[in-house]
């Protein structure tokens, strides 16, 4: 049994570090990586000492987090994208979110217990709520998961090895650090992810105190995996949390390698048991949950008009054309779909562009409607009375004249009104008037693409809905594109059609939906939609999200770079009514100092390298050792979770750094063990004297910066002093300049 520092008369001063077991082999020497029996219950709550320690933290975790949590009494920051979610849940009404759809499901079920009927629509930030919403309820919900993640945070510090007075001066930093407050507060979409995130980290580092394969190994890895499916159902940044974790098993199984006191076959195959947990049960809990919000979400509304047509047919109440002729031939009145975009139909109003050419714009309409209809010519015989049925095949060069305003579709040299600076790209535009021919400019070549038409006569010949075809402009030779651009104030903001000589084939790609021939047929053949199954949906789904950050105008004045975030330069202005403001921003003390840690660890190791290689023995000692095992594993989950967002091209906000600050709280807890009980070893009062010192200057700015958390009574003039920084940029003059002001 490993060599246990610990003083057993004083639980709060248990030592959870072991000695480092080395033992020689018969090549090299290697290190034991078996658990001691003792360390789980060493690491673990089981002192009633200890239980009331934990059980004072929770109770000051709901005092901070619950004080005035009716106030205030409107929409405040994304509470109304939650509200309009749970809304069109309780009135199985479709919707299309940019997030998987676990936490609007968790808000649901809290709403509809306290009798919400989705009544309510959540205008905008400041709107006060009825008394028939049970806002309270919503953020209580939140709330206590937030307290729970004071709980979870404890426990993980616990299970790292961090002694249990540092982990509840460290936990009670956490449980006043003013983002977490702020997020936990209200109904967001952030204090359920992080609280999932927390679950993830905790019970997966916990199976690391038990033998590998055992039961509770198993059972604490299972736990994990099922957190990481709710948190990769709340929010796609669960994924970094899931490759952390993945990371962590092939490190733990580096170790195992190595040590000669295991067989290598076993750790092989217990590392590939994790990975198919940590990978099968967040799938399944994913599917799982989309499975339940597409079988919830069975009405029609307005966001349907976002997704294929055959994915609306199987909504209740919708207006998808239930069936239309399938032929389609010279004279039809028809409707273009564009198939790459979720932009809907080709589309021509009264109104011109503002430059290049002036003519009458072309647009993708997402809804039906009158301005979608176009006449089929041929380009040699236009506007020429159609007696007899002819067929559209490969290669025929046709006209499309808009059926409402006689112009017709028309493509020139001539830069696109958006895209201006692609070379790649020409204007689009209708071009003519009753009784005129036309010219070249108005010539299209018909190319049917075989592989997204359907077999049989859907690929020698236009079917309607069947046949995917391009347009190849006749004299350019550049094809009828559409992309997520949208056209500014001028252009309704419609989605922007060009004429594009390189683009993805799905982007040029079209079929026709609404067909009316002119001349008769007998017996006409009629086509309608498939409806799309589960499988179908989900994928459309997914591809939904993934193309809105382009399709959609995301842009809000208090984005920000992920440059910016560890040194926290702003905030974000939540809400600001009534003299009063809701602005979230971090405990600075706290933050910077995470920041700070982080800098200093890297600069430390990097000397560490460098003396090593000089021929200096490094990591000699067991605190030293833990101290570097378990901060470099949650500096690993921080990297994982912060420097993807570099990568991200949407607008990012400060409130995504959260879950990689998290991580960075978990290595700074050990950072502060490692000062309170190492380097004072000799005179450990001295320092666990300077651990307090720092827990009371955070509690010093968390209740200097309160009223930006509570949206409570504050000064124009104590909140201008409370601006450490210049730019943080909330509204002092908002607040009166004195308390009697507010009487």
């Amino acid at each position: 049994m490993a060599d246990w520092n610990m003083e057993r008369k004083h639980p709060l001063k248990v030592d959870p570090v072991p000695n480092v077991i080395i033992k020689r082999g018969p090549l090299r020497s290697f290190l034991v990586t078996k658990p001691s029996e003792d360390l789980s219950s060493l690491r673990s709550v089981t002192s009633s000492k200890e239980k009331f320690l934990v059980a004072f933290l929770l109770v000051f975790a709901a005092a901070v987090r619950l004080h005035n949590i009716s106030l205030p009494s409107s929409v405040v920051f994304d509470e109304h994208r939650i509200g309009n979610s749970v809304s069109h849940y309780l009135k199985k009404t479709f919707l299309a979110d940019f997030n998987p759809p676990l936490v609007s499901m968790l808000y649901s079920g809290v709403a509809s217990i306290f009798g919400y009927d989705g009544s309510f629509s959540f205008f905008h930030i400041g709107v006060e709520y009825p008394s028939n919403v049970p806002y309270i309820a919503m953020r209580f919900f939140s709330a206590t998961l937030g307290i729970l993640s004071v709980l979870v945070l404890y426990l993980t510090l616990r299970v790292s090895g961090v002694k249990i007075a540092v982990a509840a001066i460290c936990t009670v930093c956490f449980v006043i650090e003013n983002s977490f407050v702020t997020l936990s507060r209200y109904a967001l979409l952030e204090g359920p992810f992080l609280f999932f995130i927390a679950c993830a980290v905790y019970f997966f580092r916990k199976s690391e105190l038990y033998l590998p394969n055992s039961c509770k190994a198993n059972k604490s890895l299972i736990a994990s995996s099922i957190a990481l499916g709710f948190a990769v159902s709340s929010k796609w940044a669960g994924l970094f949390t899931i490759a952390w974790a993945g990371v962590i098993v092939l490190w733990r199984l580096w170790f195992m390698i190595g040590d000669l006191s295991r067989p290598i076959g076993p750790s092989i195959k217990y590392m590939v048991f994790q990975i198919t947990c940590l990978l099968s049960i967040p799938a399944f809990i994913y599917i799982l949950v989309f499975f339940i919000h597409i079988k919830t979400l069975s009405l029609n509304g307005t966001s349907s008009s976002f997704f294929p047509a055959e994915f609306r047919t199987s909504l209740e109440n919708n207006n998808v054309l239930k069936e239309t002729v399938a032929e389609v031939g010279v004279g039809s009145a028809v409707s273009l779909n564009h198939i790459g975009t979720v932009g809907g139909y080709l589309h021509s109003h009264l109104h011109n562009y503002p430059a290049g050419s002036m003519q009458q714009q072309i647009t993708l309409y997402p809804h039906i409607d009158q301005n979608n209809k176009w006449v089929i010519e041929l380009a040699d015989h236009p506007n020429e009375n159609i007696t007899s049925f002819q067929n559209l095949t490969d290669g025929t060069i046709i006209r499309l004249r808009h059926l409402r305003n006689s112009c017709r579709l028309h493509s020139h040299d001539h830069k696109p009104p958006v895209s201006q600076k692609a070379d790649w790209q020409k204007e689009v535009s209708c071009y003519g008037y009753d009784d005129f021919d036309g010219d070249i400019n108005d010539d299209w070549i018909i190319e049917i693409d075989k592989k997204r038409s359907a077999p049989g006569p859907a690929q020698e010949r236009i079917r309607a809905i069947e046949t995917k075809f391009r347009l190849k402009h006749y004299l350019t030779g550049c094809y009828l594109f559409s992309h997520y651009e949208k056209l500014p104030e001028w252009g309704f903001g419609q989605q922007e059609v060009t004429c594009a000589y390189f683009a993805r084939e799905d982007l040029t790609s079209w079929y026709i939906e609404e067909n009316d021939n002119e001349a008769p047929l007998p017996n006409p053949e009629k086509v309608s939609y498939a409806k799309m199954g589960f499988w179908q949906k989900f994928i459309a789904i997914h591809k939904f999200i993934s193309s809105a950050g382009d399709s959609l105008d995301l842009s809000y004045v208090y984005s920000s770079e992920p440059k910016t975030w560890p040194f926290m330069l702003r905030g974000i202005d939540f809400w600001n009514e009534k003299n009063k403001e809701v602005y979230f921003l971090g405990n600075a003390v706290l933050w910077w100092s995470v920041t700070g840690f982080i800098c200093m660890f890297i600069a430390g190791v990097a000397i560490e390298l460098l003396a090593w290689k000089l021929g200096t023995k490094i990591l000699q000692d067991a605190y030293i050792i833990n101290f570097h095992y378990q901060v470099m594993q949650y500096l690993l989950g921080f990297a994982l979770h912060y420097v993807p967002f570099y990568f991200m091209k949407h607008n990012l906000f400060l409130y995504d750094y959260i879950p990689a600050y998290y991580f960075g709280i978990l290595a700074f807890g050990h950072a502060l063990d490692l000062i309170s009980t190492y380097l004072f070893n000799k005179k450990s009062h001295i320092g666990y004297v300077i651990v307090i010192i720092f827990m009371l200057a955070c509690f010093y700015f968390f209740y200097d910066h309160s009223p930006l958390i509570y949206a409570s009574e504050w000064t124009s003039g104590l909140c201008k002093r409370s601006k450490w920084l210049g730019s943080w940029d909330f509204y002092c003059n908002s607040f009166f300049p004195t308390y009697s002001h507010y009487e």
